[in-house]
């Protein structure tokens, strides 16, 4: 029985300390108004991103009477919605991705150190729970915090790591990396041409 109660306890402690390092940002709350038969009805609606700073991001809204529970609520979908993003040297995305969701779309740029995230609101709240220190973001059409959200998450998934890609086609990284820097060099020696 003790035995049972300690392996219960062991599997709870990394549970309770993966929580604790999550990092939640409040990108808006909105005072929505349903109409009855008396008048109308307000409550809260709020939009949470949460991230662990080391790649894993998640979105979530939720809806209540009061702000705090809504935020709660919030935070709580972000938790069980969260995605593992691939980062490279652990600062910035690998290669630049779009994405889209709606009438929104984004395009993020990876970015040499020391650029810094440049991005608005919404995405920018994306960046800074995910652990990003250096993007260049542009967000076209919709504006609307939702779908650019949507659409940084949309584009975050389709982003993918040396690693995988070398995975898919059946050959080593150094493989990947090494076409990559020759490509480019290649590049470069036709523009001075």
């Amino acid at each position: 029985m003790a035995r049972n109660q300690n392996t219960q306890q062991q599997q709870q402690a990394p549970k309770a300390r993966e929580e604790n390092e999550l990092v939640d940002k409040l990108v808006g709350i909105n005072r929505v108004a349903k109409v009855v038969k008396g008048g109308r009805r307000f409550a809260f609606s709020a939009m949470v991103v949460v991230g662990d700073q080391r790649g894993r991001v998640g979105y979530g809204t939720g809806k209540a009477r009061e702000v705090p529970e809504a935020i709660r609520k919030a935070t709580e979908a972000a938790k069980r919605n969260m995605i593992r993003v691939p980062l490279c040297e652990g600062r910035t995305l690998h290669h630049d991705v779009q994405g889209h969701f709606g009438a929104g779309r984004v395009i993020l740029r990876s970015a040499p150190a020391g650029t810094g995230i440049i991005a608005g609101g919404a995405m920018r709240a994306v960046f800074e729970t995910m652990g990003v220190q250096d993007v260049v973001s542009k967000c076209t059409g919709s504006n609307n915090p939702h779908n650019v959200i949507r659409a940084t998450l949309d584009a975050l998934v389709n982003g993918a790591s040396p690693r995988q890609v070398a995975a898919k086609r059946g050959l080593k990284v150094g493989e990947i990396v090494a076409r990559r820097d020759s490509g480019s060099a290649a590049a470069a020696v036709l523009e001075k041409e």
